[in-house]
């Protein structure tokens, strides 16, 4: 059952970041020049591949009962940022996240860069953009396929799931050759951030000795629980955010 959501979770959030690189890459490749665009890419997934190859057997040689607690604890952070902005978006205290407002705006930024040539990449613009987008995005796939895939000794089947969920945006992204603004990205979000919490308290807790009733069924329990939570969460600022909003005006009634 842990395979199964080590899985689920490693695609799902893989393909958020996806989603956020690949609309990077379109706004400089369409708009400016996609030789160095793709050169910036390129560079970013060596350095990724670098980051993966020098991590993962390292962390392959810590003791499990210490990798899952240091992984949960970390988890458990990263799950919980994941989860605050998707509950402050639900309720309305955050805008949603919007890809094809966030194409637009690096469309405008990449036509109003100037153009400069630096060793051999002819627009150092694109190459920096991309290099920089697809790096964040892939750090933070890098961590995900490190720590879920190490914690649980399935880190080839987690960089599996995670060059799956790359290859089926890219070549989405490609097909259609615009921004993925129809892909359901905040609920994804809220989804990836109850997963990863969820392994976090549950690795963390037996990392710290805990022996979780049921074994790895007990993650159906903590997963429940955080879900509940998040959406009691949502639904109390609503209440709060409508009870603070000011009474409309006799005008705007009628």
């Amino acid at each position: 059952m842990s395979f199964a959501f080590l899985l689920a979770s490693v695609f799902l959030a893989c393909a958020v970041e996806a989603v956020e690189a690949l609309t990077i890459v379109l706004a400089v490749g369409v708009t400016r020049q996609w030789r160095s665009t793709m050169l910036g890419v390129g560079s970013a997934l060596v350095v990724l591949a670098a980051v993966v190859a020098a991590l993962g057997p390292a962390l392959l040689l810590i003791p499990i009962s210490a990798l899952q607690l240091v992984v949960g604890g970390l988890l458990l952070i990263f799950g919980l940022q994941w989860l605050r902005k998707a509950i402050l978006r639900a309720s309305g205290y955050k805008a949603l996240h919007d890809e094809a407002s966030a194409y637009a705006r690096e469309v405008e930024a990449a036509r109003e860069a100037g153009s400069v040539r630096r060793f051999a990449v002819s627009d150092w613009y694109s190459y920096t953009i991309a290099f920089k987008g697809v790096l964040l995005e892939g750090l933070e796939v890098a961590f995900i396929v490190l720590t879920f895939g190490a914690n649980q000794g399935h880190l080839g089947w987690a960089a599996v799931a995670a060059a799956a969920a790359v290859l089926v945006v890219v070549a989405v992204g490609v097909a259609v050759r615009a921004p993925l603004a129809r892909v359901p990205e905040n609920t994804m979000k809220f989804a990836v951030g109850t997963m990863l919490t969820t392994f976090g308290v549950f690795w963390a807790g037996e990392g710290a000795g805990a022996d979780w009733p049921g074994g790895d069924v007990a993650l159906l329990g903590v997963l429940a629980f955080t879900l509940v939570m998040a959406l009691a969460a949502v639904a109390l600022l609503r209440r709060v955010r409508r009870a603070a909003a000011p009474a409309p005006t006799p005008a705007e009634v009628h």
